[in-house]
């Protein structure tokens, strides 16, 4: 049975933006709060809102909770999936492409979880049944390093620290053409796309976004980089580029040339996860993991070399 609760705004969050707001005022995580607005679930004087709508002063919100409906998480053995390094309290991976961080209504394909439970390894009873454990994520078509939380203080300490910005994350992506300047960064807002909710864009109301570049290799067609997230939203990289007119290569979803994907054999983006490194929740050791380019992205790579 759905719960319906009529709230009016307070003086001390007009302004503030639905998510943020609602998160504070039922006691939700903000992920969540989006959750319930992207679905139509959150009205202001009548009107249906997004997460990121500034609430106005005077007004009322009729939020509706839906039942929540528990996501199984089946183990999934996935070929080509790598344990990096596992202690009592992190498990370090090498996720391959096309195996998602975690369970979701719109995905039938392998995950993170199902991976690590077909393989026995056990993990925090933090946070939703689909994302215990979940710190971080990777891109369904991305891949590279990754970490998980395998205890709950770990869990805690590595949310805060991924929310802080303290991780360090090096990715290196391969994207058309030839940037106007080897050195640079991208700041600019990214939030959902207009017209189709699975794609981002770049948006004067989207969460601030700021993505670090310098140039590694430079071939007739297309350039390596290596790009430092100083954010971490959704397919951030792969917006920036898109926007600067350099799409990773591969990545027809946001631009790039579908025959030069073809011609490469690349069924997804060139982006790869390099480097991830952080301070270890228990002992404070600052801990550096790397994952080599994975067969896929090395043919490509040579391809556009020779």
């Amino acid at each position: 049975m759905a719960e319906s609760r009529f709230l009016p705004v307070p003086d001390g969050l007009v302004g503030e933006r639905t998510d943020a707001a609602l998160a504070r005022m039922l006691g939700l995580s903000r992920s969540r709060a989006a959750e319930l607005a992207e679905a139509g679930h959150v009205l202001m004087n009548g009107v249906a809102i997004g997460k990121s709508v500034k609430l106005e002063r005077d007004a009322t919100l009729e939020v509706t909770i839906p039942e929540d409906r528990t996501i199984e998480v089946e183990p999934t053995p996935v070929e080509g999936f790598e344990i990096i390094y596992q202690d009592a309290d992190v498990i370090v991976i090498d996720k391959p492409v096309g195996v998602a961080a975690h369970a979701s209504p719109g995905w039938q394909g392998p995950t993170v979880l199902g991976a690590l439970l077909a393989a026995g390894y056990p993990i925090t009873t933090s946070g939703a049944t689909e994302r215990q454990g979940i710190v971080q994520r990777l891109d369904v078509g991305t891949s590279g390093v990754m970490v998980l939380a395998q205890s709950e203080m770990a869990y805690s300490v590595m949310k805060q620290a991924f929310r802080d910005r303290t991780p360090k994350k090096l990715y290196h992506a391969l994207v058309q053409g030839h940037p106007d300047s080897s050195v640079g960064t991208i700041d600019a807002p990214i939030g959902r796309h207009p017209g189709a909710d699975w794609r981002m864009a770049i948006r004067s109301d989207g969460r601030a976004s700021i993505t670090h570049y310098r140039t590694l290799e430079m071939m007739p067609r297309a350039t390596l980089l290596e790009v430092d997230l100083e954010t971490g939203r959704t397919h951030q990289i792969r917006v920036h580029m898109s926007a600067i007119k350099h799409p990773c290569v591969g990545d027809v979803t946001y631009g790039a040339d579908p025959t030069v994907a073809r011609k490469l054999g690349l069924n997804r983006q060139w982006l790869h996860a390099v480097s991830l490194s952080f301070t270890h929740p228990r002992s404070k050791e600052w801990l550096t993991f790397t994952s080599e380019y994975p067969e896929d992205l090395q043919r490509s790579l040579a391809m556009l070399r020779g």
